[in-house]
């Protein structure tokens, strides 16, 4: 009854709820169908006429023709994020012959597109071709803040370094520790320290989301690191954004009881 009453009163109360924080695995992606999530399209907006994003044998083909983010019903908390990914061989004007290019957005919040493309204010994973782990703070009506371990090497790019000297950013990219600094934006680069997989073979890209701490892992191994972020929780959003990727796993699990990731 009391329900009942606060329903016909406050709506609005009980629609709204906390972020989840996995006590068991969560799998976002079911193999079958887009379920726990919906579309967020530059020029669309929920409607998805180009079928940028559809379910193929098994995976999620999200085909990079038009600007957007495969986007979470709900908001996530402490986890651990795995997806796995690969590239396919497609990519669409204007960036047809730049690096394959997507991203996975954490801690997204505001109004869907707040931050143009379709993307939410957020903290990017960047998955792109030389680049697969870099840290890039996605501004929307705000600027998400996260301090990091970084040093500034001789091309006057901060790249992540532990025990370096802490730094506390709100706007650009931190550079994965390995990132070649004689990176080019032409599809199929590839630098000399690379972690990522060459293009269609799977990559599995790990997040520690623990408070305002991220962690980020490529094929098992860290290569990126953000401390005492300003956004700890919200929506987690898979990129469009001109190349072909295909998504297998997609999964969120809980954290250990340790500090340790």
């Amino acid at each position: 009854m009391l329900r009942s009453a606060l329903w016909l009163l406050f709506p609005a109360v009980l629609i709204a709820e906390g972020p989840v924080r996995p006590a068991k695995k969560i799998v976002l992606f079911n193999g079958r169908d887009l379920a726990n999530f919906y579309v967020s399209l530059k020029d669309s907006g929920r409607e998805d006429p180009k079928r940028v994003f559809t379910v193929q044998n098994g995976m999620i083909r999200i085909s990079g023709e038009a600007w957007g983010a495969l986007t979470t019903e709900r908001e996530y908390a402490d986890y651990r994020l795995v997806v796995e990914w690969k590239w396919g061989g497609k990519t669409w004007p204007p960036r047809e012959d730049n690096a394959r290019d997507s991203g996975i957005l954490l801690h997204g919040t505001g109004a869907d597109g707040a931050a143009g493309n379709g993307w939410l204010e957020s903290i990017e994973y960047q998955i792109i071709e030389g680049g697969t782990g870099d840290l890039i703070v996605v501004a929307g009506a705000g600027r998400p803040q996260v301090t990091v371990e970084a040093e500034k090497r001789a091309d006057g790019q901060l790249y992540w370094k532990p025990g370096a000297q802490r730094v506390t950013v709100d706007r650009g990219r931190i550079n994965w520790y390995g990132r070649d600094m004689a990176w080019q934006d032409r599809k199929g680069f590839r630098g000399r320290a690379d972690v990522e997989k060459p293009m269609g073979q799977w990559n599995r890209s790990e997040i520690i989301a623990r408070g305002g701490n991220l962690t980020f892992y490529l094929n098992g191994r860290i290569v990126n690191q953000a401390l005492d972020s300003s956004h700890r929780q919200g929506k987690i959003q898979l990129q469009s954004e001109g190349a072909e990727i295909f998504i297998r796993r997609i999964e969120l699990h809980p954290l250990p009881r340790s500090g340790k990731p």
